[in-house]
């Protein structure tokens, strides 16, 4: 048997076929986990299932079940953008369909997760959210509301499932180059700007999948043991402070 922070796990992740998702899968099954992948799409290794479709997501959580004897992780990370439009921009239908997949997935991820998991003995329930969720600024207004309503949603979901050994957790991370944010990335590029990219954050860059997903195992594995209810940011130090696009000379004394 592998050997590895996650050993003997078995873990669904959504959302697995670019991105945080992809980036997640390889660490996890590196970490010894048997891992379920899905996304909109079918792809290689992947099943196709979307996330905001409560019977795709049950079956998805069946599967895992009859195919591998339990389910221990559900990482809930699928997620669309819906651009930066303004609210004034949207329609009405823009914001079911961003609420439907942002908000109402990870709702489906923990209702038919959670029993899946409570019979192995407890388990891990980790969400994408964002910082976007935390203030404005960093994404559109529909995306926005979403992300912070996964937010609101693990903190009630942690308390839910109260003497389970359920752990429920967000993640929020900052700009990370994905699928998701490609176009702001090339905007960039083309236009020769690429190094201020990320630059309202203390680090001055933005992220990589990899580093949200090594957030992820942290929350899946027995690591964050009691870690519950919380919404871990990973964002280069954004939300610490307002944006603000004011430099500092560093002087030595």
């Amino acid at each position: 048997m592998a050997s590895g922070r996650l050993s003997g796990k078995v873990a669904i992740i959504t959302g697995a076929a670019s991105g945080i998702g992809l980036a997640a899968a390889g660490l996890f099954r590196g970490e010894g986990a048997t891992v379920v992948g899905s996304d909109i799409h079918a792809a290689d290794g992947i099943f196709e299932a979307d996330a905001g479709r409560e019977e795709d997501v049950q079956r998805l959580v069946d599967q895992a079940v009859y195919q591998h004897g339990g389910l221990d992780i559900f990482f809930a990370n699928a997620g669309i953008s819906g651009g930066l439009a303004s609210i004034f921009e949207q329609t009405a239908e823009d914001w079911a369909e961003i609420l439907r997949v942002d908000l109402i997935g990870p709702f489906l991820a923990i209702k038919h997760a959670a029993p899946a998991l409570k019979a192995r003995g407890g388990g891990s329930i980790v969400c994408t959210a964002s910082v976007a969720g935390l203030r404005s600024g960093a994404g559109g207004a529909a995306y926005s509301a979403a992300k912070a309503g996964v937010i609101n949603l693990v903190t009630t979901a942690a308390n839910q499932l109260s003497g389970s050994g359920i752990r429920v957790n967000a993640i929020c991370p900052g700009l990370i180059e994905t699928g998701m944010t490609e176009l702001i990335y090339r905007a960039a590029r083309e236009k020769g700007v690429a190094d201020r990219i990320g630059e309202l954050n203390p680090l001055k860059r933005g992220g990589e999948p990899d580093e949200i997903a090594r957030a992820a195992l942290f929350l899946a594995s027995d690591e964050s043991s009691y870690v519950n209810g919380q919404a871990l940011v990973v964002d280069g130090g954004l939300s610490s402070s307002h944006p603000t696009a004011r430099r500092f000379d560093i002087r030595a004394e």
